[in-house]
C-alpha cells in the first residue's frame, strides 16, 4: 500500500511503501507468558528497515526471579510490556514491574495462540508480536492503593457470604430440632430470639419464661413463641448450634476489622468519597469506598462514560449480523461492581428522594420489565459517579432528567389532571 503517509483500517496499520505490512507501533517491546512457576519473556526489538530480532529467556516466580526479569528489560532498554492475566500468577509479575515498565495486561481471549502452534516460547513471541503492532487491548489496572481497597472489599463479600451461609446452617438446626421460631420473629439472631434459644439450652429441661425473655414490642407474639418452642433439641444439635454462632460472630468481629482497616486506608481518598456520597444510593462511607475501589478516582482513564459503562458490564453485548441484532443482553463485565450498583438501585427506585431516578425506572418498567429497567438505572448511577468525579462537582439531579414523580400505576384525582394539562400547555375549560 503506497502513499506518502501511513494509512490505518480499524486497528490494523500499514507502513509506507510496504503491502500489507502492519505499521510497528512499539519498535522496542516484550511479551511475557505466565506461569505459576516460572515465566517466558520474548523481547522483540524491531530496526529501521522492518526487520525484528527476538531475544528469548525463561525466569523463577520468585522474587530473586522475578527482579533479574526487570534488570534484563533494563538491559534492553525495553519499557514496554505485554503479558496475559493468567489466574492470579500475573500479579507478582506486575508488582514487580509497574515501577519501571509501562505494562499491557490483556485478556487471555485477546492474545490467544494460533492452534498447533502453541508453545510456551512461541506464546510469549506471540504476544510481542501481536504487542508491537498495538493489536492488544489491555484491561484497566487501577494504582496499587485502589487495588488494595478492591481486594479488602472483596474479602469483605467473602465474609459476609459466609455469614449468611452460617445463619442459614444455623436456622436448619433449628428446623432439625423443630423450633419454628423463624416462623414468629423477622431475625432469630435478634436479641429476643437469642434470648429464647439460650435459655432453652442452658435449661432444656424447663420451660423458658417467654414474657420475661422478649423484648416490649414482641408482647403480642407470646402466645406464638410459647408455641414454636415446642419442640426437642438434641445434645448433638445444641452443640452445633452453639459452634455455627460462635463461628458467625468471629466472622462480624473479622467484618469490622477489616472495615476498620479500609476505612485507614481510604483516608487518601476522602475528597473523591465526598463527592460520590452525593449521588443518591452512596451516602454511606463503606458503599463510595467500594464504587471507589472497583472503578478507582481517576476518570480520564476511561474517556467517557460510556466506555466506563461497557467496562461495567451495563451496555447490551455486540451480537449483529447481516443488519439483524440477534440478542440486545448486557456484557458479562463488572463481575463485582455490577451487583453492588444493582443493589443501590434497587433501594434507590424505591425511595421518593429521588424522582429523577425513580420516574425514569417507573416509565422503563412498564415498557421493558424490572430487570433492563434496575440496568438503566445503574446506568445512570455510574454515568452520575464518573462526572462528578471527572468535573470534582457535587451530584445535580436537573441534570439527570425529570425531578417530578408521578407513579403511573396510579389515578389522578381532577385537580392533579387539570393541573397536569395546564402545564403541558393544554387549555381546560
Amino acid at each position: 500500500m503506497k502513499g506518502k503517509k501511513s494509512q490505518g483500517i480499524g486497528r490494523l496499520k500499514f507502513d509506507e511503501g510496504s503491502p500489507l505490512m502492519l505499521k510497528i507501533i512499539y519498535p522496542n517491546c516484550c511479551g511475557i507468558d505466565v506461569h505459576k512457576t516460572f515465566v517466558v519473556a520474548v523481547i522483540a526489538i524491531t530496526d529501521k528497515q522492518g526487520f525484528t530480532s527476538y531475544h528469548r529467556k525463561r525466569f523463577s516466580t520468585f522474587t530473586n526471579g522475578l527482579v533479574q526479569l526487570r534488570d534484563w528489560l533494563e538491559y534492553y532498554s525495553c519499557f514496554d510490556v505485554c503479558m496475559e492475566s493468567t489466574g492470579k500468577y500475573w500479579i507478582p509479575v506486575f508488582n514487580i514491574l509497574e515501577k519501571s515498565c509501562k505494562i499491557c495486561l490483556a485478556h487471555p481471549k485477546y492474545v490467544k495462540a494460533i492452534r498447533g502452534k502453541k508453545t510456551d516460547k512461541k506464546d510469549a513471541q506471540w504476544i510481542a508480536d501481536l504487542f508491537k503492532h498495538d493489536l492488544v487491548a489491555s484491561s484497566f489496572i487501577p494504582p496499587l492503593k485502589i487495588r488494595q481497597l478492591r481486594d479488602l472489599f472483596r474479602y469483605r463479600m467473602k465474609l459476609t457470604q459466609l455469614q449468611v451461609s452460617e445463619k442459614n446452617r444455623y436456622q436448619n438446626c433449628l428446623t432439625w430440632s423443630n423450633l419454628q421460631i423463624a416462623s414468629v420473629v423477622s431475625d432469630v439472631f435478634g436479641k429476643s430470639a437469642q434470648a429464647i434459644i439460650q435459655s432453652i439450652f442452658d435449661n432444656p429441661e424447663d420451660k423458658p419464661n417467654i414474657e420475661q425473655l422478649v423484648h416490649k414490642r414482641m408482647k403480642d407474639k407470646v402466645q406464638d413463641l410459647k408455641i414454636a418452642i415446642e419442640g426437642e433439641v438434641t445434645p448433638e444439635q445444641a452443640e452445633k448450634i452453639r459452634i455455627i454462632k460462635e463461628h458467625y460472630d468471629a466472622l462480624a468481629v473479622c467484618k469490622e476489622d477489616l472495615e476498620t482497616m479500609i476505612r485507614k486506608l481510604g483516608q487518601e481518598y476522602q475528597e473523591q468519597v465526598k463527592l460520590i456520597q452525593t449521588v443518591p444510593g452512596f451516602k454511606e462511607e463503606l458503599s463510595a469506598l467500594r464504587i471507589l475501589s472497583e472503578i478507582g478516582a481517576d476518570m480520564t482513564i476511561f474517556g467517557t462514560a460510556g466506555k466506563l459503562c461497557s467496562w461495567g458490564g451495563l451496555v447490551p453485548a455486540n451480537n449483529e449480523s447481516a443488519g439483524k441484532k440477534f440478542s440486545t443482553r448486557i456484557s458479562k463485565g463488572g463481575h463485582y461492581l455490577k451487583p453492588f450498583l444493582v443493589q443501590i438501585a434497587n433501594a434507590v427506585v424505591k425511595s421518593e428522594k429521588h424522582p429523577e431516578l425513580r420516574n425514569k425506572y417507573l416509565k422503563l418498567k412498564k415498557r421493558r420489565g424490572h430487570r433492563k429497567a434496575i440496568i438503566a438505572i445503574c446506568r445512570r448511577l455510574l454515568v452520575a459517579i464518573y462526572h462528578v468525579l471527572l468535573k470534582q462537582e457535587s451530584y445535580n439531579p436537573r441534570l439527570q432528567g425529570l425531578t417530578e414523580i408521578r407513579n403511573p400505576d396510579k389515578t389522578m384525582s381532577v385537580q392533579d389532571a387539570v393541573r397536569f394539562a395546564q402545564q403541558h400547555g393544554f387549555n381546560v375549560l
